[in-house]
Parts: C-alpha cells; sequence; structure tokens
C-alpha cells in the first residue's frame, strides 16, 4: 500500500531564530531519511492552501486577521515566549491547515487509505482564538471539521501520541460528542492541561505519563484505555496528532519512546481503521525536535502505514 505524503516547500518560510527548537531542518531531516528507504511506498502532493472559511470552521475570522496581520515584513515577531511569526507564516500554517483538508478528500474520495502531512509550524495547542506553544492555527482540528462538512462523517477519533499534550484540539471539541480525542503525553510539562480528569462531555481520553516513562507504560496506556476508547466509538475517520517529541533522544521532554514504539501504536491504529472506517487514517505531523529521533521516527511511521 502507498502512503500519500503531502508537503510542501512553503513550510521551510517558517523561520524563527536559529536555536528555536521548531525549525526548517526538521521537515529537511525527514525529507532525507525517507529519501533513503528504497522499500518505502509513498505518493507526493503538495499542500494546497486552505480557504479561509475553512479555516474560519474553527478559529474566529479575528484570530485568523490577528495572524495574518501580525506576520512581520521583515525579521520575525513574538506570539509569546515560546511562538513566532516570520515572513510566509501565514502561508505556512494555511497550507498545513490545507495539506490536512487535501488528506481528508483524498481519503473520503477513496483515492488514498492511508495520509501523512509532513507539516509545519504544528498545531495542536493552538486554540479557538489563541496562538500557542509554536502553533499558529490547529490544522488537525481544521481537517477534521472538514471531514463532518464535506464527508457527512459523523465520529472522528483523534489521537495524539506528542510528549505535549494538545491542549487546543481538547478545548475546540470539549463538548463536541461527534470527535473523540485521546492523547498520551508527559505530566507536569508544558501546557499544564492533560489530566485524566479533563474528559469533556465523555468524548476526550487522557492518559498522563510520568518523567521516564517509556514502552512498556505507553504501551499499557494505548492498550488499556486508548484503543478500546476508539474500537468502542467506531469512528468514520481515525486522525492522528504525530508528535514525536516522546522519543528517548528528544530534549523538550523526559519520555523514553523508541522508533519501535511508533510502529507499535501506528499498527494498532490501521487496524481499527481497518476495522472501521474503510482503512482511513490521515495522520499530522506535530512536535518532534531531535532530527535524528524525529527522521527515524517518522520512517518508522509511514513504513507502518504503508503495511497496515
Amino acid at each position: 500500500m502507498s502512503v500519500l505524503y503531502i508537503s510542501h516547500s512553503a513550510f521551510l518560510d517558517h523561520q524563527g531564530a536559529p536555536d528555536h527548537p521548531e525549525r526548517p531542518d526538521r521537515l529537511r531531516a525527514i525529507e532525507k531519511a525517507i529519501g533513503s528507504q528504497d522499500n518505502l511506498k509513498f505518493v507526493r502532493e503538495e499542500a494546497p492552501l486552505a480557504y479561509i472559511e475553512q479555516i474560519a470552521r474553527v478559529h474566529p475570522i479575528s484570530h485568523i486577521n490577528y495572524v495574518r496581520h501580525a506576520e512581520p515584513e521583515i525579521g520575525t515577531a513574538d506570539v509569546d515566549a515560546d511562538t513566532y511569526l516570520s515572513v510566509g507564516s501565514f502561508e505556512a500554517t494555511r497550507r498545513a491547515c490545507g495539506a490536512v483538508i487535501c488528506g481528508v478528500d483524498k481519503v473520503l474520495s477513496g483515492e488514498a487509505s492511508r495520509v501523512f502531512c509532513a507539516v509545519r509550524p504544528p498545531g495542536h495547542h493552538a486554540e479557538k482564538s489563541r496562538a500557542m506553544g509554536f502553533c499558529l492555527f490547529n490544522a488537525i482540528a481544521v481537517g477534521a471539521m472538514h471531514a463532518r462538512v464535506a464527508g457527512d462523517l459523523e465520529r472522528i477519533a483523534i489521537v495524539d501520541f506528542d510528549v505535549h499534550h494538545g491542549n487546543g484540539t481538547q478545548e475546540i471539541f470539549w463538548q463536541d460528542k461527534a470527535v473523540l480525542y485521546a492523547s498520551t503525553h508527559q505530566m507536569p510539562l508544558y501546557p499544564g492541561t492533560g489530566s485524566a480528569s479533563e474528559t469533556g462531555v465523555g468524548n476526550i481520553f487522557n492518559v498522563p505519563l510520568r518523567p521516564g516513562d517509556g514502552s512498556a507504560e505507553f504501551r499499557i496506556a494505548m492498550s488499556d484505555i486508548i484503543l478500546p476508547a476508539i474500537d468502542r466509538f467506531e469512528p468514520d475517520l481515525i486522525m492522528v496528532s504525530a508528535g514525536f517529541d516522546a522519543h528517548l533522544r528528544d530534549p523538550l521532554g523526559q519520555l523514553e519512546l523508541l522508533d519501535g514504539d511508533f510502529s507499535w501504536i501506528t499498527d494498532r491504529l490501521c487496524a481499527l481503521a481497518n476495522a472501521h472506517c474503510y482503512g482511513r487514517l490521515v495522520s499530522v505531523l506535530e512536535g518532534g525536535y531531535d532530527l535524528t529521533g524525529l527522521a527515524r521516527s517518522v520512517v518508522a511511521h509511514l513504513n507502518s502505514l504503508a503495511v497496515g
């Protein structure tokens, strides 16, 4: 099975300080790694620009205009202590949303079953009206809302295995029974949300992990809580916030996952997609800041998507 790989050169134009962990070299490392994999089957497509109306299903026009007009003419502008805008950031974050929308369209039409969106900036920290945590627009949320409108889907599951909790995605779908949001993440850690007691309207499943937790704890959390919840939910589409900063090598967290853990969870999510939604799965790059760990993890993820 070929994986549809959606990306764009515009993602490299979003640039902050040279020492910022969320940097263009992340995508360059991924491209170099997948280019060296002779057996990896994927089809490339360029990320289109999302229409403003599509983004506005999640973010109010006031927030969209803030990001548009705060983009500097030269250099960078700080949104907060962690999040920046540069020349090209507005296009990059629009194309990140466009990549996910395109991926959703491809799986709904049957042109693809598995999609990986290699995008930046990431999105899962972006709340409805707030950019934060390196994130400007919440691309996976925009894609999920598009799936509901364009595909008339009744149930969408979003699984997030980034080391940081996806507070933005949780906030956006907090009272939305049609979207299940499930996350493993380190706690305590930025942004401070994601306790097990945060359950929305019964559609939120948070399984915080402790610093130093690794393969065993991650697999138990997924096997005992998250995967059964998805199975009961019987989704029409599975979407993945694929953050690889839970890797042992990553400098921004203290979880100790290995490449094989990302293969393992991808295999199981593909199995659930096969059981409930005609194999439809759209994965979106979130975190991952050690270039070696990120590249190896993405290759493992893509290989599992291709055989799952």
